[in-house]
């Protein structure tokens, strides 16, 4: 390994400086298990002992009741969902660290259960036929309700509210998750999306949604403080079936983002093996460096070799790491002495407590 890894290497995010290239990945850790889903002292201590990363990307942040499809995971809508937001970005500035909400409406993707028996809300009344891990345990997820205009009119406001109380929460920016089956995802797809209007049939129309959000999310935050994720060959997951306008519908996508000056354009390798889908993209980093003028960042099963390696190619410029820094909370450092990676315990990603959140020892010789 090189003395100077770009891995290592500080970096210029639109008015903020990066001290590293290395991301902490937005997880869901469900510790947010109180009846208001704020985030706790617990919480800030679990992002404050990662905060030696470049950028910190939190978890999933509903804007919405509505938008709710996981349990035990906090919410950016409500004043003390805010002020628990606080006690986060405090710690994680205390640690001369950056941090990013993201933003998040899991659409179809979610139960009943959730909404006081309410239908969840989707683009077109489509089953994603998969599960939901609700209080009550994993139950078969439902036909969804198609958004009304009113009911996306709505969404575009909550995600704009999200924005302004990320802002007030201290937040050094935001990122929209318009990614893995999601309710942004869900317009873009032709499988979950059959509408007839002005949000449904062609490209321009299937990604609507997402300018009208970032449009009003402008509004908030400085363009270079917005970042949108993307995962343009996910295939097979979340009742996501890709076709032959899926890659062309994600180009459209990326170039139009050249029309604006985001922080970054943070996008997923594939998650499964599409090499057998003949319309999807194997190396989506590859692909949309030609197509994306600004800051590229890209994450799904990196480590410190690979990491280094796209970043020297000039692939991208940032690299995002998920599961490493659960295990690690010194993961920044472990890079800079080449120490060995402690192993994750998946039985504790979504449990509740201290165990496998926030008991991971740094590395000690």
């Amino acid at each position: 390994m090189k003395t100077q890894q770009p891995l290592l290497e500080s970096y210029n995010l639109g008015n903020i400086t990066l001290k590293n290239r290395v991301v902490m990945a937005p997880m869901t850790r469900s510790r947010a298990n109180n009846p208001e889903n704020t985030a706790t002292d617990l919480i800030a201590q679990y992002y404050e002992q990662r905060a030696s990363a470049g950028l910190i990307i939190s978890e999933g942040t509903q804007v919405s009741t509505e938008a709710v499809g996981y349990i035990n995971t906090p919410g950016m809508y409500t004043e003390t969902q805010v002020e628990g937001w606080k006690k986060v970005t405090k710690a994680v500035h205390q640690k001369d660290g950056k941090i990013f909400a993201q933003l998040w409406h899991v659409g179809r993707m979610s139960h009943p259960d959730f909404h006081k028996g309410a239908l969840p809300l989707a683009p077109s009344a489509i089953n994603p036929n998969d599960k939901v891990f609700t209080p009550e345990g994993f139950k078969e997820t439902v036909t969804p309700k198609e958004m009304t205009l009113e009911d996306i009119k709505k969404a575009i406001s909550d995600f704009k509210q999200a924005a302004i109380n990320a802002k007030e929460a201290g937040f050094d920016g935001v990122e929209i998750h318009s990614s893995n089956g999601y309710l942004f995802h869900q317009f873009f797809n032709n499988c979950s999306n059959k509408r007839t209007d002005d949000y449904g049939g062609t490209i321009v129309n299937r990604t609507r949604f997402l300018f009208d959000v970032l449009d009003e999310i402008k509004q908030v935050f400085p363009e270079n403080n917005i970042g949108i994720r993307l995962n343009p060959s996910m295939h097979g997951m979340f009742g996501m079936q890709a076709d032959e306008e899926t890659i062309p519908t994600f180009d459209y996508i990326v170039e139009k983002l050249n029309d604006y000056n985001l922080a970054y354009l943070h996008l997923s390798e594939p998650f499964t093996d599409v090499s057998e889908v003949p319309f999807l993209v194997t190396e989506i980093a590859k692909h949309y460096r030609p197509l994306y003028n600004g800051t590229l960042m890209i994450n799904t099963n990196f480590n410190q070799e690979s990491g280094n390696e796209i970043l020297e190619e000039g692939d991208v410029d940032l690299v995002a790491f998920g599961k490493p820094f659960i295990s690690n909370p010194d993961l920044v450092e472990r890079f800079a002495t080449n120490a060995p990676i402690a192993e994750w315990d998946a039985n504790t990603f979504y449990s509740s407590g201290e165990k496998g959140y926030i008991d991971y020892p740094t590395y000690q010789k």
